[in-house]
C-alpha cells in the first residue's frame, strides 16, 4: 500500500497527441504491462502506482498479459489516495485476444476487460494480432491446430459496435502490415485510429510509417528497447554500438537515445519497466534532442525484425510463414 506521505511531486510532463476519432489526448509515452516470464499481480500494481507518481497517465495492457486486474487495482488505489482526481486524466489501452477474435465474442470480451479494469470505458481497444484461434480457448502459445483465419468483416464490425456503444473511445489494431491495414480500411465505417507495432532503431518501420501517415493512422511503438528480459525479446537494441556511441557523447543511456529517437519520429511509445529508477530515466527524454548527424547514423543501422511472430505460424492456420504474417514486409 502506498501512503500519501510517500508521494513525490509529479516530475514529468509528457507530450500528447489528440486522437481524431475521440478528441482524447494520448500521452506519447506509456507504460507497458506485459511481463514474460510473468511477475506477480502485486509487483505490477506497485510498478503502476510508482509510474503514476512520476507522471505517467498512459497504460497499455491486454487480455493475454494477465495485467488488467492489477492495473485496475492500481487505478482504484491511485484515486483513493489522491494521485489521480479524474478518469479523464488516464489513457487506458487493452487488446482483443485471438480466442475472442470472432464477431459475436468481441463485445463480451471488452466487457470482461472493463470488469477486470474496474472501468466504465476504455480509451483504446486494439485487435492484438490479425489472426483468430478457436473460440473460448485462452492459451499462449496457441496450439497449431487451434489457429483460424480472422473474419475481418465480422470482427471489425464488432469493434465498431464497441465504439458506438461507448465501451471504448477509439478502436485500432496491433501487428498489422500495410496490406492487412488496407483490408480493414476497405470495409471500415470507423477506420482504425492506431496501429501498435514493433518499432525501434533496429526496426524502424519506414514503409509502414509512411502508409499509416498517408491513411491518417497513428503509429504506436512497442519493444522500443528490444523487449530485453522477455521471452520474445533480446538485448540487440541496448547492445547496438551506434546507439552506445551516441549515448556516450550525449551523456545519456542507450534506452534514452532509443526512446528519444522514436519520439522524434512522431509516434507514441510503450515502454515496459517495473524498476522505479529506470522508469524515471525513461521519462527524461523530452528536454533535449538528437542532432542531424546522430539521426543520420541511426537511419543507417541495418534493419531486421526482433519480433517475427513465429508463435503465430501454423501449418493448419492462415499463416504458414512469417512472410505471410507481414506480407513480405520483412
Amino acid at each position: 500500500m502506498v501512503s500519501t506521505s510517500d508521494l513525490e511531486a509529479t516530475s514529468f510532463s509528457i507530450p500528447e497527441h489528440v486522437l481524431a476519432s475521440s478528441g482524447k489526448r494520448m500521452p506519447l509515452l506509456g507504460l507497458g504491462t506485459a511481463a514474460s516470464p510473468p511477475v506477480g499481480s502485486e509487483a505490477i500494481k506497485m510498478a503502476i502506482l510508482q509510474a503514476i507518481k512520476l507522471g505517467s497517465r498512459h497504460f497499455d495492457t491486454a487480455a493475454k498479459y494477465g495485467s488488467e486486474k492489477p492495473l485496475g487495482e492500481a487505478i482504484q488505489e491511485a484515486f483513493s489516495i489522491g494521485l489521480i482526481q479524474s478518469r479523464d486524466e488516464l489513457f487506458i489501452t487493452t487488446k482483443l485476444w485471438c480466442g475472442d477474435a470472432h464477431g459475436e465474442l468481441v463485445v463480451p470480451a471488452l466487457k470482461r476487460s472493463l470488469q477486470n479494469l474496474k472501468l466504465e470505458y476504455l480509451d483504446l481497444f486494439l485487435i492484438h494480432w490479425p489472426v483468430s484461434s478457436k473460440p473460448g480457448i485462452y492459451e499462449f502459445p496457441i496450439k497449431e491446430e487451434n489457429f483460424l483465419p480472422m473474419d475481418f468483416n465480422s470482427v471489425w464490425a464488432a469493434m465498431e459496435d464497441c465504439q458506438r456503444l461507448g465501451l471504448t473511445k477509439s478502436i485500432g489494431v496491433s501487428n498489422f502490415s500495410c496490406k492487412k491495414l488496407n483490408d480493414i480500411l476497405t470495409i471500415a465505417k470507423i477506420p482504425p485510429v492506431v496501429n501498435q507495432v514493433e518499432m525501434n532503431p533496429l526496426w524502424q518501420q519506414k514503409k509502414l510509417r509512411e502508409f499509416c501517415k498517408a491513411k491518417g493512422i497513428f503509429l504506436t511503438a512497442y519493444s522500443p528497447l528490444g523487449a530485453n528480459g522477455t521471452s520474445w525479446g533480446s538485448n540487440r537494441v541496448l547492445e547496438c554500438e551506434v546507439l552506445k556511441e551516441i549515448a556516450k557523447s550525449k551523456g545519456k543511456n542507450v534506452a534514452q537515445i532509443s526512446l528519444r529517437w522514436a519520439y522524434e519520429q512522431g509516434v507514441s511509445v510503450i515502454v515496459k519497466s517495473f524498476n522505479g529508477e529506470r522508469m524515471k530515466q525513461n521519462l527524461e527524454i523530452f528536454d533535449w534532442s538528437l542532432n542531424e548527424e546522430e539521426l543520420k547514423k541511426i537511419d543507417e543501422i541495418p534493419q531486421s525484425r526482433g519480433v517475427p511472430g513465429v508463435a503465430y505460424i501454423s501449418k493448419y492456420g492462415p499463416f504458414k510463414t512469417v512472410e505471410e504474417i507481414w506480407d513480405g514486409e520483412m
